[in-house]
């Protein structure tokens, strides 16, 4: 190895060689192999103390290093999460915060956008509160037309339904710029993070926490930038310890 060492302003080179095996140099060396072959005195400065301290620090610390990334590593947090459960095959389920276009042919009173509450429920003219939370938009459609027909509104109801604005993800922690975004079909941790403003240079990129509602109640677990998301999802990005 070669170093270029500056000395009362004046640069000089000098060629180094570390051997790893220091119990194969005599005790004149003190444990400690020759560092600076051709080593020379520059300006009344000499050099071969300094290298050899440094070079012999480097090499003793090596396994210590490893042993404490080693360390970082296991204590890095979400790293004990179970991992994030698939999303089910099948029609996208209705929650608290969707926002419904709901046409019921013939009857412009029952047409309009609806939005379900924390309850899962909808507020219709006529019809009062319906539930909303858990069915498809398409079961939405038939349990409102058959509740039409039983109300005595509408002899043979026609009712459609779709999703206007999905309830948001939230993404927190280590991005650029946190906060809520409005769920797309279709939408992974790595887009929702995109849509943050990307990583900060201190994130962790290789998973995310995702905290997800259910019926049971909200449950964490650890994701993979591919792994897919739902409206509703709260991801959180972790801080490297290292």
């Amino acid at each position: 190895m070669a170093l270029r060492v500056r000395a009362r302003g004046k640069f000089d080179d000098f060629s180094v060689r570390h051997d790893p095996h220091p119990a194969l140099y005599p005790s004149a060396y003190g444990g400690c192999p020759p560092p600076l072959h051709d080593a020379r005195e520059k300006g009344g400065l000499t050099f071969r103390t300094d290298v050899c301290a440094i070079l012999d620090a480097m090499h003793r610390a090596g396994p210590c290093v490893l042993t404490l990334l080693a360390l970082l590593a296991g204590c890095a947090p979400g790293r004990d999460l179970p991992p994030l459960a698939a999303v089910p095959p099948g029609p996208y389920r209705l929650g608290a915060g969707d926002e419904l276009r709901i046409i019921t042919v013939s009857d412009e009173a029952l047409t309009g956008n609806f939005r379900i509450n924390g309850s899962g429920d909808i507020e219709l003219p006529m019809l009062g509160r319906f539930h909303a939370g858990g069915r498809s938009a398409s079961g939405l459609g038939r349990a409102l037309a058959v509740a039409l027909r039983q109300a005595g509104l509408e002899r043979d109801p026609s009712v459609a339904v779709e999703v206007v604005r999905y309830r948001p993800v939230f993404v927190l922690g280590e991005v650029n710029k946190p906060g809520g975004f409005p769920y797309q079909p279709g939408m992974t941790v790595l887009s929702a993070v995109a849509l943050a403003g990307g990583f900060t240079y201190r994130a962790i990129e290789r998973y995310a926490a995702v905290v997800r509602p259910g019926p049971g109640g909200p449950t964490e677990a650890k994701a993979r930038p591919a792994s897919a998301l739902e409206p509703g999802d709260v991801v959180t990005v972790f801080e490297r310890q290292y």
